[in-house]
Protein backbone atom coordinates (compact mmCIF):
# COMPACT_ATOMS: atom_id res chain seq x y z
CA UNK A 1 0.00 0.00 0.00
CA UNK A 2 1.40 3.41 -1.25
CA UNK A 3 -1.58 5.87 -0.42
CA UNK A 4 -5.42 5.87 1.16
CA UNK A 5 -6.79 5.27 -1.84
CA UNK A 6 -4.78 1.82 -2.15
CA UNK A 7 -6.53 1.24 0.95
CA UNK A 8 -9.85 1.95 -0.11
CA UNK A 9 -9.88 0.48 -3.09
CA UNK A 10 -8.68 -3.15 -1.42
CA UNK A 11 -11.32 -1.93 0.98
CA UNK A 12 -13.92 -2.12 -1.97
CA UNK A 13 -12.86 -5.46 -3.17
CA UNK A 14 -13.36 -7.09 0.12
CA UNK A 15 -16.41 -5.88 0.75
CA UNK A 16 -17.34 -7.08 -2.80
CA UNK A 17 -16.37 -10.49 -2.08
CA UNK A 18 -17.96 -10.95 1.21
CA UNK A 19 -21.21 -9.47 -0.03
CA UNK A 20 -20.75 -12.75 -2.93
CA UNK A 21 -20.26 -15.24 0.35
CA UNK A 22 -23.39 -13.75 2.20
CA UNK A 23 -26.03 -12.60 0.28
CA UNK A 24 -29.44 -14.59 0.57
CA UNK A 25 -30.81 -13.86 -2.36
CA UNK A 26 -31.26 -16.84 -4.97
CA UNK A 27 -28.91 -18.82 -6.39
CA UNK A 28 -26.73 -21.07 -3.55
CA UNK A 29 -23.20 -23.05 -4.39
CA UNK A 30 -21.28 -24.54 -2.46
CA UNK A 31 -17.38 -25.86 -2.67
CA UNK A 32 -16.57 -29.04 -0.77
CA UNK A 33 -13.49 -27.95 1.30
CA UNK A 34 -12.50 -31.18 3.27
CA UNK A 35 -8.81 -32.27 3.18
CA UNK A 36 -9.88 -33.87 0.41
CA UNK A 37 -11.05 -31.36 -1.82
CA UNK A 38 -8.53 -28.72 -0.51
CA UNK A 39 -6.48 -31.57 -2.19
CA UNK A 40 -7.77 -32.12 -4.94
CA UNK A 41 -7.57 -28.19 -5.56
CA UNK A 42 -10.98 -26.74 -4.20
CA UNK A 43 -9.02 -23.65 -2.68
CA UNK A 44 -8.18 -22.17 -6.31
CA UNK A 45 -12.36 -23.56 -7.40
CA UNK A 46 -13.27 -21.61 -4.28
CA UNK A 47 -11.08 -18.65 -5.65
CA UNK A 48 -11.98 -18.63 -9.53
CA UNK A 49 -15.50 -19.12 -8.21
CA UNK A 50 -15.17 -15.80 -6.00
CA UNK A 51 -13.62 -13.98 -8.98
CA UNK A 52 -16.04 -15.28 -11.41
CA UNK A 53 -18.62 -14.40 -9.54
CA UNK A 54 -17.26 -10.53 -8.26
CA UNK A 55 -16.22 -9.92 -12.11
CA UNK A 56 -19.63 -10.71 -13.69
CA UNK A 57 -21.30 -8.57 -10.55
CA UNK A 58 -23.52 -11.62 -9.57
CA UNK A 59 -25.15 -10.37 -6.49
CA UNK A 60 -28.21 -12.84 -6.52
CA UNK A 61 -25.35 -15.75 -5.87
CA UNK A 62 -24.72 -16.79 -1.98
CA UNK A 63 -21.38 -19.13 -1.77
CA UNK A 64 -20.23 -21.10 1.44
CA UNK A 65 -18.12 -24.53 1.86
CA UNK A 66 -18.67 -27.84 3.43
CA UNK A 67 -16.27 -30.86 4.61
CA UNK A 68 -16.30 -33.91 2.93
CA UNK A 69 -19.42 -34.86 1.48
CA UNK A 70 -18.17 -39.15 0.80
CA UNK A 71 -17.72 -38.30 -2.84
CA UNK A 72 -13.55 -38.44 -2.41
CA UNK A 73 -12.75 -39.37 -5.56
CA UNK A 74 -14.73 -36.91 -7.59
CA UNK A 75 -13.23 -34.03 -5.51
CA UNK A 76 -13.04 -30.72 -6.15
CA UNK A 77 -16.94 -31.01 -5.76
CA UNK A 78 -19.17 -27.42 -6.68
CA UNK A 79 -23.06 -27.86 -6.10
CA UNK A 80 -25.01 -25.23 -7.45
CA UNK A 81 -28.90 -24.76 -6.76
CA UNK A 82 -31.07 -22.82 -9.15
CA UNK A 83 -34.50 -21.62 -7.23
CA UNK A 84 -36.95 -24.00 -8.08
CA UNK A 85 -34.41 -26.57 -9.76
CA UNK A 86 -32.47 -29.23 -8.19
CA UNK A 87 -29.15 -29.29 -6.83
CA UNK A 88 -26.79 -30.01 -9.53
CA UNK A 89 -23.21 -31.50 -7.97
CA UNK A 90 -20.41 -31.30 -10.80
CA UNK A 91 -17.18 -32.97 -9.56
CA UNK A 92 -13.75 -32.92 -10.93
CA UNK A 93 -13.84 -29.32 -10.63
CA UNK A 94 -10.99 -26.72 -11.68
CA UNK A 95 -10.83 -23.13 -12.26
CA UNK A 96 -11.41 -23.14 -15.93
CA UNK A 97 -14.48 -25.58 -15.16
CA UNK A 98 -15.70 -23.73 -12.31
CA UNK A 99 -16.09 -20.16 -15.17
CA UNK A 100 -18.00 -22.19 -17.64
CA UNK A 101 -19.99 -23.56 -14.52
CA UNK A 102 -21.07 -19.78 -13.57
CA UNK A 103 -21.79 -18.43 -16.99
CA UNK A 104 -23.49 -21.54 -17.97
CA UNK A 105 -25.41 -22.19 -15.92
CA UNK A 106 -25.90 -19.83 -12.88
CA UNK A 107 -26.23 -16.78 -15.42
CA UNK A 108 -28.01 -18.78 -18.34
CA UNK A 109 -29.86 -21.64 -16.65
CA UNK A 110 -28.27 -24.69 -18.77
CA UNK A 111 -26.48 -27.84 -16.71
CA UNK A 112 -22.97 -29.13 -17.82
CA UNK A 113 -23.96 -32.58 -18.26
CA UNK A 114 -20.31 -33.87 -18.94
CA UNK A 115 -19.31 -32.44 -15.30
CA UNK A 116 -22.32 -33.31 -13.12
CA UNK A 117 -21.69 -36.44 -11.13
CA UNK A 118 -25.41 -36.22 -8.83
CA UNK A 119 -28.34 -34.34 -8.48
CA UNK A 120 -30.48 -33.86 -5.76
CA UNK A 121 -34.43 -32.97 -6.30
CA UNK A 122 -35.25 -31.80 -2.92
CA UNK A 123 -32.44 -31.28 -0.91
CA UNK A 124 -29.95 -28.03 0.36
CA UNK A 125 -26.61 -27.99 -1.30
CA UNK A 126 -24.32 -30.09 0.22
Amino acid sequence: MKSLADLQKLREQVKASMNVRENSDQVRVVVGMGTCGIAAGARDVMKALMDEITKKGLDNVVVSQTGCVGMCDKEPLVDVKLPGGPTVIYGHMDPAKVRQVITSHVVNGQVIGEYVVATKEDSQAM
